[in-house]
């Protein structure tokens, strides 16, 4: 098994190029199922979930074949296999959206429960309450879903909470729905606007993507496109704290700013320099680091995807920072792993407090989910000494050679093979 080992104390110069966003590539990857012809995506990040997202569509039936540019056929009605079993979706909640593109374009799907990191409950009852209102009989039974329908029909649904999975199912699967459906409370992310970009591009009729309401007028077929994957915005934003704490200079190139609001509001309240370019985002630490509070929100609010990471620049900024999770409730894993470093950093529920200006020193430290990971390679980067961080299969999931990239920014950072 892997660990990253980092030796602290190093200023981030130089650029990074950030990776095609794994959060859109996997919705994009399973809306390829939609189409009667093969679909190819370009910017595709090279990813743990990505591969088993690959799996898990070739066990459907689908061909296919490249990496960074993928090409995806769906299968003829006769050749699908209409199942997704629990070896596969077991390590990848993302693997539940190809439900409502099996139910939308064959009239039925068989789906394990999902898994992925322990960071709390994700339930998808948003995902089966939607399918039922648009005429599907669903059903549980030890650990599956099934779900038929021989053609869905349009309907309003009122969403409990804006859950991104649940929108780009519903989305999917309305696609191909007959009539009018109405997602209202949807998820407003990044993510959520570009998988209704590409199943527009298809010949869905979609509109309202990016706000609380979006209609989906559905048709009757989809065809095959080319499209190329947005940026990554928390491999951006992860790597803007990264140059922020080393105090460097760093270009991230390819990032969108405009994706990044909350963070980059929230990195200028601690004195980081932020400005977009033509070719993507430079972040500039400066002087010493002052401590911001956040709340983690829905979109356009600060992304909990981001938490992990700023609280360790709240553990090396000056002054006390309030971290108030309100997404997940199991999401402070971490915490004992920087306690490790050094970190002074309380937690009461939901809410963490950091207190700050503490000297960081290097220890060996266990990864316990994807974000988490991330965060404790940042900590050894400005450690005292060398971190080791074990158990990187989490980081793996989500962040493409992640020691390389900081290496090409002048971190001292490696893999190791154990």
């Amino acid at each position: 098994m892997d660990k990253i080992v980092v030796e602290g104390g190093s200023r981030l110069v130089g650029s990074i190029p950030v990776s095609g966003a794994k959060n859109a590539a996997l919705p994009i990857m399973c809306a390829a199922l939609l189409p009667t012809g093969a679909s190819t995506f370009k910017n595709v990040p090279l990813l743990q979930d990505v591969a088993t997202m690959g799996k898990l569509l070739r066990r459907l039936g689908c061909e296919v074949d490249g990496k960074r540019t993928l090409t995806i056929a769906p299968p003829t009605a006769k050749k699908a296999k209409l199942e997704a079993p629990y070896d596969l979706v077991k390590t990848m909640r993302a693997s539940i959206l190809v439900l409502g593109p099996l139910v939308a374009r064959f009239g039925r799907a068989r789906v394990s429960l999902p898994g992925g990191c322990a960071i709390g409950a994700r339930p998808i009852d948003q995902h089966l309450k939607g399918l039922a209102a648009m005429g599907a009989k669903v059903t549980l039974d030890h650990g599956y879903v099934d779900v038929e329908c021989k053609r869905l029909k349009g309907a309003t649904i009122v969403l409990d909470m804006p859950t991104v999975t649940g929108c780009e199912n519903l989305m999917m699967a309305a696609a191909l729905a007959k009539g009018r459906t109405v997602l209202e409370n949807a998820a407003r992310e990044p993510e959520v606007e570009e998988l209704a970009l590409v199943l527009n591009k298809m010949g869905a009729r979609i509109s309202g993507a990016g706000t609380s309401v979006i209609t989906i007028e559905g048709v009757d077929e989809l065809g095959p496109i080319e499209h190329a994957i947005i940026p990554d915005r928390i491999e951006a934003g992860t790597f803007a704290v990264a140059a922020a704490i080393t105090r460097g200079d760093v270009l991230l190139e390819g990032a969108r700013p405009e994706h990044l609001d909350a963070v980059v509001a929230k990195l200028r309240g601690a004195g980081v320099h932020v400005s977009a370019e033509a070719d993507g985002m430079r972040v500039r630490g400066g002087g010493e680091l002052e401590a911001v509070d956040i709340t983690t929100q829905p979109h356009p609010g600060f992304p909990t995807d981001m938490q992990a990471q700023f609280m360790v620049m709240a553990c090396v900024a000056k002054g006390q920072s309030i971290i108030r999770e309100m997404i997940f409730e199991n999401r402070y894993m971490h915490v004992p792993e920087l306690g490790r470093m050094g970190a002074d950093i309380h937690i009461d529920g939901r809410t963490a407090v950091v207190r700050g200006g503490k000297k960081l020193s290097g220890a060996s430290v266990m990864a316990t989910d994807l974000r988490a990971s991330a965060s404790l390679v940042l900590a050894g980067l400005v450690a005292g000494g060398k971190t080791e961080v074990l158990r990187v299969y989490h980081l793996d999931r989500g962040y493409e050679s992640i020691e390389k990239k900081l290496r090409g920014a002048g971190a001292k950072i490696k893999r190791v093979k154990t």
